[in-house]
């Protein structure tokens, strides 16, 4: 945990049932930090005041970016498998898997942009397929 205002570290977390943390977002007015993990592929809620852990659910394997949507209380967890999981965030404590999204394989890199509405995703080259950006529209 760090201290923005002292701009240094106060506090360390360690979860010992999962290893290999990648992307992290943080619904900062609801104090909630959101880790994936890969092994195992699990998608962690932690309290961000004191590292709590409030929730683990299941994701995807090869998570590499995943980001939180504050307008429509969304988490999009992209990942190397070729999907993106989307969860609901009911409240602050509870959250819901709605949708498996199909990506390619190996396209776990991506971009929200809130102001477009947007997810972009970058889709690595793969035997006849060539490299490319996808693009993903919210409503």
């Amino acid at each position: 945990m760090i201290d923005r205002s002292r701009n240094e570290v106060v506090d360390k977390w360690h979860e010992p049932t999962a290893v290999a943390n990648f992307p992290m977002a943080l619904d900062e007015g609801n104090h909630r930090l959101f880790v994936g993990f890969r092994n195992p592929a699990r998608l962690f809620v932690f309290k961000a005041d004191d590292g709590k852990i409030i929730a683990k659910l299941p994701i995807l394997g090869d998570t590499d970016d995943l980001f939180y949507d504050s307008a429509r209380r969304a988490i999009y967890v992209i990942g190397g498998e070729g999907f993106v999981d989307v969860f609901r965030q009911l409240d602050t404590d509870h959250y819901e898997h709605v949708s498996k999204v199909k990506t390619s394989a190996g396209a776990r890199t991506g971009l929200f942009v809130p102001l477009l509405n947007r997810i972009f995703i970058a889709a690595p080259q793969r035997e006849f397929q060539p490299a490319r950006i996808l693009i993903y529209w919210l409503d």
